[in-house]
């Protein structure tokens, strides 16, 4: 066994240093599915600027490719049905394309998918934006905040600054789009009418119905405001246009998230820029150079995550015994010294007393730091911090950072600290898109890296608070669940890492049911595999096959607990060397998630760095036992 374990963790090594680009990072693809290559689709014919049709041609593959024997499209392999939501905006693509045929026999299958399921009146908030902005239904009532309610004091009980970083991201150009009822639509433009089954049902209103109480409040607030000034209207959708542009980064994108971009692009059409305006031109090369290839095929990335590889693949590697002389360590880390955040975010508005130092998910983020990608970035600088001075700046400022963002209620967020205004729970997508609250993932990989890599007391009392509001987090079988990853697997093993690196002691209650819970759920060929169903059904749901990165994170748990190799542990390890080439099956399913039910990650990465950690792990612990 330890042979073939030093063999596959030395053939890991290889393989990541061989991958590393020129300038120090790991490019591996953000793979979110097709939605964001169905609007690329729809934006580029849409403006009918000077269009890229390889482009245009290699997206439509993709999007061909990915379609289900019986028409539809699905967000992942095992969803029950298909994803009706994504099989109108696929149908929709892939006519506006101009190449394929309205009665292509795989469109003829989506639409009989989508007549037989609820037709074009049911898909979600965002694929309604995506049908009316171009011309293809009427505007709804589709979130229903007043655009008003962006100046409300940040002395209000709810105000714009309550929302998550992301949320605010898409609201600003959403609510300058729903308040004009904007429309472009271009003569060559489908016509979706077929796809509409008439049935009336008053979802919308039904919608409504439910948050009209905290509607009411922030009506009452705004009237409140109105009586000091003028046209507030007006200021209101000024101030929306301002953020937009204040919040864009160098390479013309929102936040660097497509669907920002995308709908900021329409946003700024609605406010009478040119589709020539230079801001336009070059929020569309933003989201072309976040462009990368997957099977041969072009897919539009959401983002990029070369930070996130770049930290996490650096650490793993020097932690399998790579020496930060080697040049790829090196490379690495004159990278990620040189994306730590030196300006003011977001995040200053609640901790107004922080300097900047966290470090961003993507390649060009540099204003929107968050938590797991600054703790991930440190672990990689850990071993440097002696050696050099500027080293120790940069590890300071990060340290700091990290812990100024600790939530009040003992636990750690992904962006900013006490986005969990409960009152947003009465609006739509309250907890998905508006809430930034702890999560058990991002507490438990903070507790892991305060007291696996930092001098910081364990009985300190912000780690001793953490480790509290973890505790309250455990589900009775012994499982947390998780903000970012699939689900019930990475959660407990999120939690345990840090609640391990604290002194809490293997043999805590806690601790065993987690131990038992994990070994009770292993599949039959010793790896694990978790269903994003999960997140959804909010209880454990096993996925019929294993898969590299859950198998590694529920062993780098088990590892962790014990103090001998198990059973349990054997066929685990023997599952990650045996089938550390089955990357059809990886690439296939995404181990993440960015909004429960919509919005799922393939991070091409993860197949490499967990199972690698996990290995080493192994090797170290028990390899002379």
């Amino acid at each position: 066994m330890g042979v073939n374990v030093e063999g596959q963790i030395n053939e890991l090594i290889n393989k990541l240093i061989s991958e590393q680009a020129e300038d120090g990072s790991w490019k591996y693809p953000f793979e979110t599915g097709i939605l964001t290559d169905c609007c690329m689709i729809i934006l580029l014919r849409t403006l009918q600027l000077e269009e890229d049709e390889d482009l245009i041609k290699s997206l439509t593959r993709r999007i061909l490719n990915e379609q289900y024997e019986d028409g539809a499209w699905r967000l992942f392999l095992d969803e029950e049905r298909g994803n009706i939501s994504l099989t109108v905006s696929s149908y929709y693509a892939l006519q506006i394309s101009g190449y394929v045929d309205r009665n292509n026999p795989k469109l003829l299958q989506a639409k009989k998918f989508i007549i037989e399921n609820g037709g074009i009146e049911s898909v979600n908030m965002f694929t309604n934006v995506l049908l009316s902005l171009t011309g293809q239904k009427e505007w709804e009532v589709l979130f229903p905040i007043p655009v008003e309610a962006v100046l409300l004091p940040k002395s209000f009980p709810v105000n714009f600054f309550d929302i998550s970083v992301f949320g605010r991201a898409n609201i600003a150009p959403l609510l300058i789009l729903a308040d004009s009822k904007f429309v472009i639509k271009p003569l060559s433009s489908p016509k979706l009418n077929d796809l509409f089954i008439g049935e009336s049902k008053n979802r919308k209103e039904e919608e409504m119905e439910e948050t009209r109480s905290i509607i009411d409040f922030i009506e009452h607030g705004i009237k409140e405001i109105e009586e000091w000034h003028n046209d507030l209207h007006g200021k209101a959708i000024e101030y929306l246009e301002d953020y937009m542009i204040q919040h864009t980064e160098a390479d013309g994108t929102l936040y660097s998230y497509f669907s920002a971009t995308f709908y900021m692009i329409y946003a700024f059409l609605a406010r009478g820029k040119s589709k020539n305006d230079p801001k336009i031109i070059k929020a569309i090369s933003g989201l072309k150079s976040m462009i990368c290839v997957i099977n041969g095929n072009y897919h539009c990335q959401y983002t990029t995550a070369n930070v996130w590889n770049t930290s996490l693949l650096s650490d793993a590697i020097q932690n399998a015994g790579v020496p930060t002389s080697h040049p790829t360590i090196i490379k690495a880390t004159e990278y990620l010294l040189k994306k730590q955040h030196n300006k003011f975010g977001d995040w200053k508005i609640h901790s107004p007393r922080t300097l900047p130092g966290g470090w961003g998910f993507s390649n060009i983020n540099t204003i929107n730091p968050d938590i797991d990608d600054t703790s991930a970035s440190l672990r990689s600088l850990s071993r440097l911090i002696h050696t050099q001075p500027m080293y120790q700046q940069s590890w300071n400022r990060g340290i700091q950072w990290i812990l100024s963002m600790q939530n009040d209620d003992g636990g750690w967020a992904s962006f900013e600290r006490n986005v969990d205004n409960p009152l947003l729970n009465f609006l739509p997508y309250g907890k998905g898109l508006l809430m930034d609250a702890s999560s058990t993932d991002l507490t438990g990989r903070t507790l892991e890296f305060l007291g696996m890599y930092t001098d910081i007391r364990k009985d300190h009392p912000q780690i001793k608070k953490a480790t509290k509001w973890l505790f309250t987090r455990q589900n009775k079988e012994g499982s947390w669940d998780s903000r970012w990853g699939i689900y019930f697997i990475y959660g407990t093993w999120t939690a345990v890492l840090g609640l391990l690196a604290v002194n809490i002691g293997s043999d805590h209650p806690a601790i065993i049911r987690a131990k038992n819970w994990l070994t009770r759920i292993q599949n039959a060929d010793g790896g694990w595999g978790e269903s994003c169903r999960s997140d959804i059904a909010k209880k454990y749901v096993a996925l019929k096959k294993s898969t590299l990165t859950h198998t590694a994170w529920a062993l780098d748990a088990l590892i962790t607990i014990s103090d001998k190799e198990t059973p349990t542990i054997r066929k685990g390890i023997n599952f990650l060397i045996n089938e550390a080439d089955i990357k059809e099956r990886e690439n296939a399913y995404p181990v993440g998630q960015g909004l429960g039910g919509q919005f799922y990650i393939h991070y091409h990465s993860y197949q490499y760095v967990w199972p690698l950690i996990t290995l080493v792990k192994y090797n170290k612990k028990f390899k002379h036992k």
